[in-house]
């Protein structure tokens, strides 16, 4: 990548350079803001001159709030196939984060996007929580949603999913909307709603009622919980249910056929647990939980 390279010593030697921080125009100086970390990736081979840029661009951008993901423009390198944008990536989530494909647009000061392509980021790896670490992003001219792209007053944002925009929202499936009433489907949204938010593209289940049929199955509803900008889809799911003393009362896999879950929804789904899967007597379920084997 030697173009990379090449840019990269333009970054440096022009001190004069547009800042351009896609910043929260935040102001507020109370607790509750974030500082960041500086991260290099280990992939990056850096002088000890460009290290101290980035750290000195680091400690000038803008403190953020709590639980965000945020990207900040720092320089556009035009050429002939398209240009280039070095940006910070920064996290101020408590855990750390892994981007999979996201969309990023090129925006003038007005809020037009200029550009736009999605970027396949499984290469970054993750991103540690509370940290800020430099990326590339190279555009192509088949990217370019306007005639000419200016080297200033530019910002970068990632592209919100319109699923994304509105409240996190319960997600039935054609069978369920058939067989529960009215009165079932409104508490199912109000309980949705009442469950602690999730963080950007956390997924996890979460046991919502189990209880031992006439024939001496259990019967588990549990509750998906998708918080990413992506649909997500399930064919095979392996899980273990405990009760109230924290022992394993059954565990099995799930073959499942057609199984989605809309972006930023909550779906439940009922798992019947043949009587031969039982492993403990008289379990406790006055409260209980599900989840993934250990070694998934």
């Amino acid at each position: 990548m030697a173009l990379f390279k090449k840019k990269e010593k333009a970054l440096i030697d022009e001190t004069s350079e547009q800042q351009n921080v896609q910043a929260e125009n935040l102001s507020e100086t109370d607790s509750g803001l974030v500082k960041t970390s500086l991260v290099l990736h280990p992939d990056w081979e850096l002088s000890n001159q460009e290290k101290y840029v980035y750290m000195f661009k680091h400690q000038q951008l803008p403190l953020l709030k709590e639980n965000q993901i945020s990207i900040n423009g720092l320089r556009l390198i035009q050429y002939e196939e398209g240009f280039v944008v070095v940006a910070f990536l920064r996290n101020t989530l408590p855990k750390s984060i892994h981007f999979e494909n996201i969309t990023i647009l090129l925006m003038d000061s007005d809020g037009t996007a200029l550009a736009k392509k999605v970027f396949e980021l499984d290469t970054i790896g993750e991103l540690p929580a509370l940290s800020c670490m430099p990326w590339r992003f190279l555009f192509e001219n088949t990217d370019k949603l306007a005639d000419t792209i200016p080297e200033e007053g530019w910002k970068l944002a990632f592209e919100i999913k319109e699923s994304m925009t509105r409240p996190h929202q319960l997600d039935l499936d054609e069978s369920w909307e058939k067989e529960i009433s009215p009165v079932q489907k409104e508490q199912l949204e109000s309980l949705v709603a009442g469950l602690p938010a999730l963080n950007p593209n956390e997924v996890n289940i979460r046991g919502l009622e189990a209880k031992f049929t006439d024939e001496g199955n259990l019967a588990a509803t549990i509750l998906f919980r998708n918080g990413s900008f992506k649909e997500l889809q399930l064919e095979q799911l392996p899980l273990v249910v405990e009760d109230a003393a924290d022992e394993v009362i059954c565990q099995g896999s799930f073959a499942l056929k057609d199984f989605k879950v809309k972006a930023n929804t909550t779906k439940p789904w009922t798992f019947i647990f043949p009587k031969e899967l039982i492993v403990k007597d008289s379990p406790d379920l006055s409260k209980w939980r599900v989840h993934l084997p250990e070694n998934q």
